[in-house]
């Protein structure tokens, strides 16, 4: 993530907290992610405390109402890599790489875990989980309870626990306001609340806490229909932008296409009709019974929730109506009421009854697939500040959220936040207990404005016209217009909940527009009826809002693609020839290059290797993607085919990654410097077939070189081996591969020389006849570069000792025959490094370092080694 920028404090129109309490963290939310996190917080921390916030009561919110179930890759048949393949084409190309990775990696024992706290998952007869499938899924791996009670069930299990949980406090009903600033760093020490009702605390008050993690769910309530409850009005969503945190990818607002249909009045909260339904059968057809997801998409009524809704809402246009049906009465009477008890209650609670007729359905606002920007661990931009689920932005769903990774993303991400909040808070909580009253320490914050309650229904009424499930550049132009202009009328309001709630609605409704506004094209669930097919270009740019005092400000940005920790550090060495542990005896061990993102550039050369594959025509590998399905997963075995060195394979797994998306799984069997013989596996990757074709010739381009390389420096270095001299490589590198060639040495057991031109003085002849002199050249090097390393250049033996005297401490010697190289050993006698370079070949190396000399310098080995053979072989 960008390195964050200290906020414009503001805040919303409130009275001083009269009260407060402390503890390590304070947690805003209560559905999977806000208990998840607090259970695991006080489970790793083993002391710490934690305050627990939530608006309504601890057993209500979204999580409750999850009917589908929760996905993860637990059948024998299915894997992570499936899922993460299944997420990223629901995703429209926007899922960020290594979110959607760990999401689908840490899965399976995030969903044990949850199982551990008393989840009671429905099984089947030998005990297993009884999987089903949903839109986007191309295997079954939906775990549900109670038929379609899942969320309740998941919602019953984790407030169990906390309530039996002595280090979490509870504060019901109680609505969060602004953090609370340290007035040193402007990191978040806290949050100010209003509680409502009766009980200990009540009014407005402050927890203070080195941390405040945001779960406060999402913002279905900005529009006229939706699945979500009623406290969600997007109040952390407005409570971090104020903070001063970036919003990321708001315009993605997920439609859940199949919500029962009330008639044309109602308004708020509808009853949601599962597509689990679809998973077992169930058809979307219009009044005469026409299926109207046939020849839309390949997996039909199972399509990605965002195909599915905005084919619903077309079909509505073209046929001047606002609801189509959802066909399962052949489903019977025992399919309805074992597996899908609850919602059957619901429509007969309103008057339908699906086993006599199909159901009125159409899309409503659903989940928000953007949010607060976070990294994989829940940091926000801002110090202290932290955000978890669906108010968060990981980029796991990218343009569109597939069915049932909402929870798994809760569940997950809980446990990798309280894993890191245990490293950073513990031991620096403020004192538990009470205070007779606590203000906001930090700088004096902007108070906005607060909005006249009276004005949320037009805001709905707004953002259903303008933002629903097909948008256009002109209605988008209208709201943003229309939104500023209700932002900016100015009328007395008395601060209490219901204005804080419209402020906060409004404040997200202004954000979604802006957006989606900013978003010309069409791409997952952001449908623009004006630009109605996909930008490519926008597929590596993303829309950045934020709040300047009461301003939105919206800006486009690159997207980097994002790695694996590890991965990203093993590279970063690569581009760090000269560290001390390789560098030449003598050098300075505290010299370093200056760059500092060295995987950057590694990176960049990757890309532009594929681009030269890819950048043709469509831009595509047409062979693969016309012979291969889309979704079809294989493992390939990356093997050697001749005895060698190996070196590379950093270089060959980030080819894999970036062609899959970071959908893959690699298993090292080597490591690079490793000595293999013919028909080793070095590695294994399982990913889309599609991908690893793909990638296949730029990732063993790159392995093939790199390892002959290492490969040509092992015979050099086992042919001195046992005299004391090294073998060094030249600057005499492919150009722009020299990190690469110079590790492959490494990996060979060779050193590096100087890496490039200004990394150390080499006085060669024509340096020499210039400066006028071996001494006037090395003094003039000393006197304008005293600290770096020095080596002159001589042919001669009468030269060494003029190289001595001017102060050389590496003398290289050009093409000297074996009895000259001893000659100078002799004379110099330890007083300056000597090299052997020219008319070296592999015959002589013994008999050259014999010799006594220190280095042998083959510019050779980065210059004409042959390439190793490696394959890909599908398994």
């Amino acid at each position: 993530m960008n390195a964050p920028t200290p906020p414009r404090p503001a805040r919303l129109d409130a009275p001083d907290p009269g009260w407060s309490v402390g503890a390590d963290i304070v947690v805003v939310g209560s559905g999977i992610a806000g208990l998840s996190t607090a259970l695991e917080y006080t489970r790793r921390s083993g002391h710490g405390r934690v305050v627990l916030v939530t608006k309504d009561r601890l057993s209500h919110g979204s999580t409750a109402y999850a009917q589908g179930g929760i996905a993860a890759a637990t059948a024998p048949g299915d894997s992570p890599v499936a899922h993460m393949v299944d997420t990223h084409l629901a995703g429209a190309g926007l899922c960020d790489p290594l979110a959607v990775h760990v999401l689908a990696t840490e899965g399976a024992d995030a969903l044990r875990r949850l199982i551990g706290l008393g989840a009671e998952f429905d099984r089947s007869e030998s005990g297993e989980l009884s999987l089903t499938r949903e839109g986007g899924h191309r295997t079954d791996r939906i775990a549900h309870a109670g038929g379609d009670a899942t969320g309740a069930e998941i919602q019953r299990a984790l407030v169990d626990t906390a309530r039996a949980e002595e280090r979490i406090e509870t504060i019901e009903h109680a609505v969060a306001l602004d953090v609370l600033r340290d007035p040193a760093t402007g990191a978040v020490g806290g949050v100010t609340l209003h509680v409502m009702g009766e009980g200990e605390h009540g009014g407005v008050g402050a927890v203070h806490a080195p941390a405040v993690v945001l779960a406060s769910g999402g913002m279905g309530q900005v529009f006229s229909s939706t699945t979500n409850p009623s406290v969600s009005t997007g109040d952390g969503l407005a409570l971090a932008a104020r903070a001063g945190a970036r919003l990321r990818d708001l315009e993605f607002v997920q439609f859940h296409p199949t919500v029962l249909w009330l008639g044309p009045d109602a308004n708020g909260r509808q009853p949601l009709i599962s597509e689990a339904l679809r998973g077992e059968g169930a058809r979307l057809v219009d009044a005469g019974g026409r299926s109207i997801m046939e020849g839309v998409h390949e997996l039909g009524d199972l399509a990605p929730r965002d195909v599915v809704a905005r084919t619903i809402a077309r079909a509505m246009v073209e046929e001047g109506t606002d609801h189509v049906y959802l066909e399962t009465r052949h489903f019977g009477r025992d399919t309805w009421e074992r597996r899908f008890p609850t919602i059957l209650a619901s429509c007969r609670e309103h008057g339908i009854d699906p086993l006599e007729h199909p159901l009125p359905v159409a899309p409503a606002a659903h989940y928000g697939s953007g949010g607060v920007e976070v990294d994989v661990d829940g940091r926000t931009s801002v110090p202290g500040l932290w955000a978890v689920g669906e108010v968060s932005r990981t980029g796991v769903h990218g343009a569109n959220r597939l069915a049932s990774n909402s929870l798994l993303e809760g569940l997950v991400q809980a446990d990798r936040a309280a894993a890191r909040l245990v490293e950073e808070h513990t031991g620096g909580r403020a004192p538990a207990g009470t205070t007779s009253a606590a203000t906001d320490t930090g700088p004096d914050p902007e108070r906005l404005p607060l909005t006249d309650p009276a004005l949320v229904p037009r805001v709905r009424a707004l953002m259903s016209a303008h933002a629903g499930v097909l948008r256009t550049g002109e209605g988008l132009t209208e709201l943003v217009r229309e939104l500023d202009t209700l932002a900016h009328r100015r009328a007395p309001v008395v601060p209490d909940t219901a204005s804080w709630e419209a402020a906060n609605l409004l404040t997200v409704a202004r954000m979604v527009a802006s957006a989606a506004l900013h978003r010309t094209e069409s791409r997952g669930s952001h449908q623009r009826t004006d630009h109605p097919d996909p930008r490519p270009d926008l597929r590596s740019t993303a829309v950045i809002v934020r709040l300047e005092g009461d301003t939105t400000v919206t800006a486009l940005e690159d997207r980097s693609p994002s790695l694996p920790p590890a991965l990203r550090a093993e590279l970063d060495t690569i581009a760090f020839p000269l560290a001390a542990a390789d560098r030449d005896p003598g050098a300075r061990a505290d010299f370093a290059l200056p760059w500092t993102a060295p995987h950057r550039s590694h990176l960049d050369l990757v890309r532009r290797a594929l681009a030269e594959d890819l950048t043709a025509g469509p831009g595509i590998d047409v062979t693969t993607v016309a012979t291969i399905p889309a979704d079809q997963v294989r493992t390939g075995h990356v093997a050697a085919r001749a005895d060698g060195t190996v070196s590379g394979l950093a270089l060959a797994e980030l080819v894999f990654w970036l062609v899959a998306d970071g959908a893959v799984e690699v298993g090292r069997r080597a490591s690079d410097g490793d000595r293999v013989r013919r028909g080793d596996v070095l590695m294994t990757v399982t990913a889309r077939t599609r991908d690893l074709l793909t990638a296949e010739r730029t990732a063993l381009n790159l392995l093939t070189h790199m390892s002959g390389t290492a490969t040509a420096t092992r015979r050099w270095v086992d042919a001195v081996a046992g005299t004391g001299a090294r073998v060094r490589d030249s600057r005499k590198t492919r150009p722009g591969l020299r990190a690469l060639d110079k590790y492959a040495v490494r990996c060979g057991g060779g050193i590096n020389h100087r890496y490039g031109l200004s990394d150390a003085g080499l006085v060669k002849d024509n340096h020499v006849v210039a400066a006028g002199g071996v001494g006037a050249a090395v003094r003039a090097i000393r006197e304008r570069f005293p600290d770096l390393p020095l080596e002159v250049e001589v042919d001669r033996i009468d030269q060494v000792e003029e190289a001595l005297q001017a102060g050389s401490e590496e003398i290289l010697l050009d093409n000297f025959a074996p009895a000259d190289l001893r000659k100078a050993v002799e004379l110099v006698d330890g007083r300056a490094l000597l090299e052997a370079s020219g008319g070296l070949t592999l015959d002589v190396a013994a008999e050259v370092a014999a010799t006594g000399v220190d280095l042998l310098a083959v510019g050779g080995l980065t210059h004409s080694s042959p390439a190793l053979d490696i394959a890909l072989d599908l398994a």
